[in-house]
C-alpha cells in the first residue's frame, strides 16, 4: 500500500477548491489530468455527497465523495479495475490570513490484482512527483475559472 502525502497552496478560496474537486460536469479532464471525460459517470450526487466512476488510461475506480465538512472533502474507493482496501484520496483546505489555500492531499493506493500491486509501487516511488504536478495543475485551472460560490 502506499500513501502519498501532497501539499499545495492557491489563490482559490476553500470554497472554490471545493467547487472545482465536485464540479462533474463536461470537461472535467481540463482540472484533473486523471479524469479523462469518457470515463465519468455520476451515478447519485446529493448536497454533501456523490457517488463517480472516473478514470483514464485504462484505470478507472468509483468513488464515495463526502464533502459534509466544508474543509474536507474525503473520496473513498469503492469499486475499481485496479484499486482496493483503503484507497480514496483525502483533501483538507485551511485558510490562510493572507487569502491563499493550503491544500493539503493524501492518496492512498491499495492494489487489489497484479497491475494494482504495479501501479501501487510505481505511485509509492516515483509517483509523487507526477501526483505533486498534477495538484498543481489542478489548482492552476481551478483558479482561472474562478467559482462563483456565493451562492453556495
Amino acid at each position: 500500500m502506499s500513501t502519498i502525502h501532497l501539499h499545495q497552496t492557491t489563490t482559490a478560496t476553500p470554497e472554490q477548491f471545493l467547487a472545482g474537486l465536485t464540479d462533474f460536469g463536461p470537461d472535467r479532464s481540463k482540472l484533473f489530468g486523471n479524469s479523462a471525460d469518457r470515463y465519468l459517470k455520476v451515478h447519485d450526487r446529493g448536497p454533501h455527497e456523490a457517488d463517480v466512476t472516473e478514470g483514464s488510461a485504462g484505470v478507472w475506480e468509483r468513488l464515495h465523495y463526502d464533502w459534509s465538512d466544508p474543509s474536507r472533502v474525503v473520496m473513498t474507493t469503492t469499486d475499481s479495475n485496479v484499486w482496493g482496501g483503503r484507497s480514496g484520496h483525502t483533501y483538507t483546505f485551511t485558510r490562510k490570513p493572507d487569502g491563499t489555500t493550503e491544500v493539503d492531499a493524501v492518496v492512498v493506493r491499495e492494489g487489489k490484482n497484479v497491475k494494482g500491486y504495479v501501479l501501487g509501487a510505481l505511485v509509492g516511488s516515483v509517483g509523487k512527483r507526477v501526483l505533486a504536478k498534477a495538484l498543481a495543475d489542478t489548482a492552476k485551472a481551478i483558479e482561472a475559472r474562478n467559482y462563483d460560490v456565493r451562492a453556495a
